[in-house]
């Protein structure tokens, strides 16, 4: 009798539910579910609508069972950084701020002035953003909003709470937070008790493949089926690198609204180059690290595409680019591109020319493709080794064009896929946890096996 897996995926444009089974040495899989997601404004601020999310989340359960799958294992993956704070009777205090809000501009300058970032940086090894968790919950203090808090828990936890009734802070996600001691792999306490965080938000981190609890009675009796949710690597950029079918030490690009590129480590690198080059060292499975540089990614061609409305598609916005020469390089990692008003317009300022759209195009797909190349020459140095091979995965693997000037860029081979490595990675972590799958090595070779993986030309 076959195990069934359901990978809930929530990115920050949309969810979707995917099942997952193993069949003759292969992982199978198909998506039941699937939903829309973006931030909404509230009170001047940018923030989630987590009960809508909650609500998204059950029907997609509701959803597996009515297209014929019961489901043993549930996990749940989101992007970081973000979290949900709750008062003494597991309420939600507030809402839950979206990290491209600007709340933290203030509080990142006053953490800075109690703790340096470069001491930070030593001490945790993530990389500067101002919305990473340590500037938001900052943002928390200095506003009043952790005055009532009891926990704290990062949104992928917290969707598992509503569905459990059970806590749990996982590490990937957990060391997002820029409050992670790099070598101890537990909540640097000193870190938090200098910025005067109350410790009881901080529980016991638990470790990709930990059991949750099984689904409350009612959510039970709504999906029509009882299972147990288990924790992937709950962080999507962790799920997605563990689906990547690379070799030991094989450099990696997760390419979605965010570019991650990177590579896993035995060990973090908290040394100077790497603090300079932006480098993160965020956690992974089996006390590893994923040594990797945020890039800002498709959110910029997502965007644009979502400017010009209508029936605009991202295979037309490519094929502009495509047929428009362009010498023009912006940084795409200038924090005016994190959430500008308009981002056409941005652009145009940014060049300082009144470009139409197909040149707007052309400039983000060469201005991706250039940092990505550097990126990984800075990856290069810092490591001081050289690699022949940049594996792209995620939705952004199945675009052709900017697969094709990152080789040209890069010098790279590219390997491209599997495009659904974060449903993938959720999934494998599932199948590991209940003892179906080995290990991480026995995992990617199925996924080799199981989803086409194909090379640049």
């Amino acid at each position: 009798m076959k195990n069934y897996y359901l990978a809930i995926d929530i990115g920050a444009s949309s969810g979707r539910h995917i099942v997952g089974w193993l069949e003759d040495g292969k992982l199978k899989t198909e998506e039941v579910y699937r939903f829309a997601n973006g931030t909404e404004s509230k009170g001047g601020h940018l923030i989630w609508d987590s009960e809508r999310l909650f609500k998204e989340v059950v029907e997609g359960l509701k959803t597996a069972h009515i297209k014929g799958y019961t489901p043993k294992y549930i996990g749940i993956d989101t992007w970081a950084v973000d979290y949900a704070l709750l008062d003494k009777d597991d309420k939600l205090i507030g809402g839950v701020y979206a990290y491209r809000d600007s709340r933290t501009e203030r509080s990142s300058q006053a953490v800075h002035r109690i703790i340096s970032f470069n001491e930070l940086y030593q001490k945790t090894g993530i990389q500067f953003q101002p919305f990473n968790t340590i500037y938001q919950l900052y943002a928390d203090k200095l506003s009043g909003k952790l005055e009532k808090a009891e926990s704290m828990l990062m949104l992928p936890d917290y969707l598992g709470f509503l569905l459990t009734g059970v806590k749990k802070q996982e590490y990937t996600n957990a060391t997002s937070t820029g409050l992670v001691n790099a070598e101890t792999h537990n909540w640097d306490w000193d870190i938090i008790e200098l910025l005067g965080l109350n410790r009881k938000l901080f529980g016991e981190i638990a470790q990709p493949k930990t059991v949750v609890g099984k689904l409350k009675k009612d959510i039970a009796d709504a999906a029509g089926y009882s299972a147990t949710v288990i924790l992937p690597a709950t962080h999507d950029t962790a799920s997605a690198v563990l689906a990547a079918p690379v070799d030991e030490e094989s450099p990696y690009i997760s390419s979605g609204t965010w570019s991650l590129l990177g590579i896993e480590q035995a060990r973090a690198h908290t040394d100077e180059e790497s603090r300079k080059a932006n480098y993160s060292n965020e956690g992974s499975i089996n006390g590893r690290f994923r040594y990797q540089k945020n890039i800002m990614g498709l959110w910029m061609i997502q965007s644009v595409k979502r400017e010009l409305g209508g029936s605009v598609t991202f295979a037309s916005l490519a094929e502009m680019a495509k047929c428009k020469e362009s010498k023009i390089i912006i940084d795409v990692n200038d924090n005016r591109f994190l959430s500008p008003k308009n981002m056409t317009e941005e652009i145009k300022k940014a060049v300082m020319s009144n470009i139409g759209t197909a040149s707007i195009m052309r400039v983000i797909y060469d201005s991706l493709a250039k940092s990505y190349a550097e990126a990984i020459e800075e990856l290069e140095r810092n490591t001081g080794k050289t690699y022949k091979t940049l594996n792209i995965i995620g939705g952004g693997s199945r675009d052709t064009l900017l697969n094709e000037l990152t080789a040209k860029a890069t010098g790279k081979k590219i390997i491209t896929g599997p495009v659904e490595a974060t449903a993938i990675g959720n999934l494998i972590m599932q199948m590991s946890g209940a003892g179906e799958i080995k290990d991480l090595a026995e995992a990617r070779r199925i996924i080799k096996k199981s989803f086409d993986i194909k090379e640049v030309k």
